[in-house]
């Protein structure tokens, strides 16, 4: 029996966890996903099951190597960012995964500030717009003088894709593409920690910073297998198209973010920009990359559930709706479309305060939440493109798929040329792509990338 090649990348992600297999010529040739149960933290706010997803991994490892119809070359990972997984010195957790959704205490907030100066300068120093616990760096800092002891316990942090590398190669590192997405550790014009994680000691809770390039071996019972360090998803996702596509670009990577990636923009990030959810990402090779982000996926799901709610519907109907020119006319001359743009649009998704009543059915107010989505993905990615000599968008992730989203985005760029493009799985294909001359004996295939042009 002649065994496939093949990459084994986990893909973890804030709903859904899964795992591919990923073959020579970058095909996705099995998929497994489990959706695991939340636990609570010590303050009961809901946050990821670390020990549920360490054993989900590992199990899932165990079961693919027994597979007698693949080759596995190499192991990677992709995760979520904000998420710092907190070891002993025995390499035993002890922290939850805490949620960065959960409000961050303003009284430590006000003291590092009024430690460390002004929001907005130490802002434009890590390229991070003051987040809370989005800034996973803070994270660390309340530990310190909220939970001294605990902090005193933590002989390593690791961000969570590093985290589950270790689970399968003992090895404790940092990812530069882990720390540079807006976790206020990084200082991105001295291109070192910003200096109140030294101040606080922080630095010496992480492992060394190596490149996303190397390869570990893997622990003996999991048969030495060249495994990677792991990538932050955002980074990860951006690999193909750097790798594949020369001429300047943006790449809309859609979930519940929208980040507008745009590694052609090397002007400094603006205290404006910050405020308006701009920051810097690192890639694998260390480069800054302006982005801005956008809780689109999010709202939508929150919204779709009141569209469904209100006329009676199943959630899962709305994945066949298509563009409907003579709906969005409609919309037109009710003066409720509209391309105006203001500051409160920017923060808020103008569909929240939409009366449902004032819809003709179900289809109409999904064009107009769609309508609502773009206009504000219009002036989120117009932060990253203007003054750069972008002219081609790709869209990725699961908007790319909604017909609505892709010609209402592409009627707001009518200069531009507009791809819903398909890398299935771009993060875990960038995964794989980043450690290529560890597994894969082939050249990197050219048509990696699948992109259906709008207009």
């Amino acid at each position: 029996m002649i065994k496939e090649v093949v990459i084994l990348v986990f893909d973890i992600g804030r709903t859904n966890k899964k795992y591919f297999l990923i073959n020579e010529l970058y095909q996705i040739v099995e998929t497994v996903s489990a959706h695991l149960e939340e636990t609570v933290d010590e303050d009961g706010f809901p946050c990821e099951d670390i020990q549920l997803i360490s054993d989900w991994v590992l199990d899932s490892l165990e079961a693919v190597l027994q597979r007698e119809e693949y080759d596995i070359k190499a192991i990677n990972f992709s995760a979520h960012g904000a998420s710092f997984v907190h070891i002993d010195i025995a390499g035993k957790v002890v922290t939850p995964l805490y949620n960065y959704l959960n409000l961050f205490p303003e009284n430590i907030t006000e003291q590092f500030y009024h430690q460390y100066g002004y929001r907005d300068q130490i802002a434009l120093e890590t390229a991070s717009p003051v987040l809370g616990n989005l800034n996973s760096g803070m994270q660390l800092y309340r530990l310190k003088y909220t939970k001294p002891e605990l902090f005193s316990r933590i002989d390593c942090s690791l961000h969570l894709p590093q985290y589950i590398s270790y689970l399968i190669t003992g090895k404790a590192v940092t990812d530069i593409t882990s720390i540079g997405c807006h976790t206020q550790l990084w200082n991105f014009e001295k291109n070192d920690y910003h200096h109140w994680v030294i101040n606080e000691g922080a630095d010496k809770k992480f492992p060394a910073i190596i490149s996303s390039e190397i390869v570990f071996r893997s622990k003996e019972k999991y048969h030495f297998i060249p495994t990677g360090i792991g990538l932050h998803d955002s980074s990860a996702a951006l690999i193909p198209y750097l790798l594949n596509y020369k001429e300047p670009f943006v790449l809309i990577s859609t979930g519940t973010w929208s980040i507008s990636l745009n590694p052609f923009n090397h002007q400094s990030l603006t205290i404006d920009e910050l405020k308006k959810d701009c920051l810097c990402y690192l890639n694998y090779q260390g480069k800054p990359v302006k982005a801005s982000r956008l809780f689109a996926g999010h709202e939508y799901d929150l919204q779709l559930k009141r569209i469904a709610n209100h006329f009676n519907k199943s959630i899962t109907d709305y994945g066949y709706i298509d563009y409907d020119y003579s709906i969005i006319q409609s919309l037109k001359e009710k003066d409720v479309l509209t391309n105006d743009y203001t500051e409160e649009m920017f923060q808020q998704c103008l569909f929240s305060k939409r009366e449902l009543n004032s819809f003709a059915n179900d289809a109409e107010a999904y064009h107009q939440l769609m309508a609502d989505i773009v206009l504000q993905q219009f002036y989120s990615t117009n932060l990253v493109v203007k003054g750069t000599p972008i002219q081609t968008i790709f869209v990725d992730g699961g908007f790319s798929k909604n017909t609505i989203y892709m010609q209402l985005l592409a009627a707001l760029f009518p200069s531009f040329k507009v791809y819903a493009s398909s890398v299935s799985q771009a993060s875990s294909i960038g995964a794989a792509l980043v450690i290529h001359d560890a597994w894969n004996t082939k050249a990197v295939p050219s048509g990696i990338i699948q992109m259906g042009l709008i207009k």
